[in-house]
């Protein structure tokens, strides 16, 4: 009888050592953002590939979640919480916990340390503790050890590299053996923003920017096609992108005095901290109606915005109309900005391109908008794992999906 116990132990052991994880027979799922591509880009004719994908699968304007800037938008696509929540409230963060650190992407330092990300948990962590490899090429977030897990592949972020050598690393990874292979990819695209912020959402050099990242694409479904891969894509973007113009600028310095405040973010979004001992002449000038602008003490910023309790928020919080520049008199920029984000995520040209492709969802699906804390429960429910907390809500894709 103790023979027989300890030879069915061992059969059991033997099972659990090789027995794949759950989602293991689940398709590849690849999250692909292209920064700043406007949900209408799609339908200027530039983009073939994307706009194959949509009619074959799911399409939908995606409302950013505020402030509809880079960082935080990103980090919510992928752990499906507000930025309020996951604590990367804006591009230029301060911390009280974290003091004399400024985080910002050109802080390498700051972006490859975990505790300005550890508020969140992405999508990857819950992948690799699921046992699900994962593979990241550029992602924020991504460079760090968030609540101790990275991903087993991850590229740190190099602008230099072109959209199909990009391409070409996840295709890499996809021919690897089997046990090494990603089950989930992230693959990230700038060169539509760069292009947006340069020469404005309506140019010739946007409408080229898109047209090169569907070439890019097509490099992608083309080698997916090639190793027989059957993957479910995500493509989402961050924000949208509206045009600006010099003759909509607004200076802050005239309704306050510069010395007073120190500006921590500015142009579609500001964020500042008062002087110490003018804190009461700053909230005096800044805490009634303006023309072009509004601001708001962080504890009383509109509740639709989801934004204000996490420490990491400025003392003072201030957005201007849609296509207008808030600015100081001393700020000089190398060249004009001809394109933005940051203002309200309600505004159409924030509408982010949200498009879902693959074995798991259906054809022909026109979603309606949707906020974007809801891509995080979609991803999960494709790969198959346990959702971390959210704020985000499965119903709002669900019709895309087979099952």
């Amino acid at each position: 009888m103790r023979r027989c116990l300890i030879l069915l132990f061992a059969l059991l052991l033997t099972a659990c050592a090789t027995s794949p994880p759950q989602s293991a027979n689940r398709p590849l799922v690849i999250l692909i953002s292209i920064d700043g591509y406007r949900a209408d880009y799609l339908d200027r004719g530039g983009s073939p590939v994307l706009a194959k994908l949509a009619q074959e699968g799911a399409r939908a304007a995606m409302r950013p979640s505020f402030p509809s800037k880079t960082f935080p938008n990103h980090y919510t696509l992928v752990t499906g919480l507000r930025p309020d929540r996951h604590g990367i409230v804006e591009n230029n963060i301060e911390d009280p916990a974290i003091p004399g650190v400024t985080f910002k992407m050109s802080n390498v330092q700051a972006v490859q340390d975990a505790r300005w990300w550890n508020q969140g948990e992405p999508i990857w962590v819950a992948a690799e503790r699921a046992g699900i490899v994962a593979g990241t090429m550029f992602w924020p977030g991504s460079e760090a050890a968030v609540r101790g897990v990275r991903p087993t592949y991850a590229r740190r972020f190099d602008q230099s590299v072109p959209p199909d050598a990009r391409v070409d690393q996840v295709l890499a990874w996809l021919d690897l053996p089997a046990a090494q292979r990603p089950g989930l990819v992230t693959l990230y695209f700038d060169d539509v923003d760069t292009a947006g912020h340069d020469y404005g959402p309506d140019s010739a050099e946007l409408n080229a920017a898109v047209a090169r990242i569907d070439g890019a694409m097509g490099r992608l479904t083309a080698g997916l096609k090639a190793r027989g891969i059957a993957a479910n894509i995500v493509v989402v973007a961050d924000h949208g992108m509206v045009a600006m113009s010099p003759t909509r600028e607004v200076f802050l310095d005239d309704a306050v005095p510069r010395d007073a405040f120190r500006l921590l973010a500015g142009g579609a979004l500001v964020t500042l901290y008062p002087a110490k001992g003018r804190e009461a002449e700053v909230d005096r000038a800044l805490i009634q109606p303006h023309e072009h602008f509004q601001c708001w003490r962080k504890a009383e910023i509109p509740a639709r915005f989801h934004y204000g309790k996490n420490p990491r928020v400025a003392p003072y919080v201030c957005v201007p109309d849609i296509g207008w520049r808030l600015t100081t008199r001393d700020y000089k920029p190398s060249k004009p900005e001809r394109g933005a984000h940051g203002f309200d995520p309600q505004s159409p040209e924030m509408a982010a391109i949200f498009v879902a492709n693959g074995p798991d969802i259906r054809p022909g699906v026109v979603l309606a908008p949707f906020d974007n804390v809801s891509v995080y429960p979609l991803l999960a429910k494709l790969l198959g794992v346990a959702p971390a907390k959210n704020d985000g809500d499965l119903s709002h894709t669900a019709a895309a999906l087979t099952r």
